[in-house]
């Protein structure tokens, strides 16, 4: 068992799948010899090959459909998008193709793809680099969306990606890339997908949150508590198909919920997941629901990211509001 990185389990999670599984094949911009502009695929192509680990273009619509080509005939690809600001080229590929193979040949062809993409803002970079647009691909059919939070869960959820028989669009935090370590076992050992992990239980209140947004999420609650303010932490995980069991059960446990997530505010996951506990957990809750997100504008250049972004100050704020409705 090794102390790694998000990213480090990333890398560790794809050299498995590449060595246990002649069909698995890596490719996308510089992940070959460079090793990827985050460094999550450095060595696997020395150590598997250009024909396993390939480079391409500098074209995200053709990475896409190369990649749903190799999925078609047998193959399992895990094409890599640099940036989800660059990933948009790839959205006809996905919606009109790869969420649509399985029922457009009447389950003749599934699409075995992982599209891998760095996501979500805090790491000063410019334009284009910083979106949190998620909800854009929870909203295609056929289409499953996984968001890591954790080392751990980095390394099982790609495992269960990759061996999923569907599209799965992984989306990798950037920011927490190099935040911290965590002790993992590199044993091929999945996780489930579709489920929710909770993190903390909790009496008082919900918070559901993703992604980079679980560390400020515990840090407030961890301020919270010096108050003895109770909170249970769900990590959605996948964002499509979400678990709402686990977080009807919660609510129904607490009585509250606040969401957390550093997307734009409207249309983001957090209203579907409000408005599924709105439907069928309205009896539950002792007080509305809240929402701590980002704005709905563009992410501004580094100097302001971090204003745009929730914080632990406004999670504590939107706890203790709710708390007194």
């Amino acid at each position: 068992m090794a102390e790694v990185t998000l990213i480090d389990a990333v890398t560790m999670a794809l050299a498995w799948e590449l060595e246990h599984d002649s069909r698995v094949v890596v490719l996308g911009e510089d992940v070959g010899v460079n090793g990827g502009v985050f460094r999550a695929t450095a060595g696997l192509q020395t150590r598997f090959g250009a024909e396993r680990v390939l480079d391409t273009p500098l074209a995200e619509g053709m990475i896409a459909g190369v990649a749903i080509g190799m999925a078609a005939q047998g193959m399992i690809p895990v094409p890599e998008i640099q940036f989800m600001g660059f990933i948009y080229p790839t959205v006809d590929q996905i919606i009109n193709h790869a969420g649509r193979l399985r029922n457009r040949t009447r389950g003749r062809l599934s699409c075995p793809m992982v599209l891998r993409a760095p996501y979500g803002g805090g790491i000063h970079a410019p334009e284009h680099h910083s979106e949190s647009t998620e909800a854009l691909f929870a909203h295609m059919p056929g289409v499953r969306v996984v968001i890591p939070s954790s080392p751990a869960r980095a390394y099982g959820l790609l495992l269960a990606a990759i061996r999923d028989p569907d599209p799965v669009i992984f989306l990798e935090p950037k920011r927490i890339y190099r935040l911290n370590k965590q002790n993992v076992e590199d044993n091929g050992k999945a996780l489930p997908l579709d489920v929710c992990y909770t993190l903390r239980q909790g009496t008082d209140i919900t918070i559901v949150t993703w992604g980079a947004m679980t560390f400020e999420t515990l840090k407030a609650v961890d301020q919270l508590a010096k108050s003895n303010i109770s909170c249970e932490v769900i990590d959605l995980a996948t964002i499509s198909p979400i678990d709402y069991e686990t977080i009807l059960e919660s609510v129904e446990k607490t009585g509250r919920l606040v969401i957390v997530h550093e997307a734009a505010r409207t249309c983001g996951v957090g209203a579907e997941v409000a408005a599924i506990v709105a439907e069928k957990g309205l009896y539950d809750l002792k007080a509305p629901i809240r929402r701590v997100t980002g704005y709905d504008v563009v992410m501004p250049l580094f100097r302001r990211e971090m204003d745009y972004m929730p914080s632990v100050s406004k999670i504590v704020d939107a706890v203790r509001e709710t708390l007194d409705d």
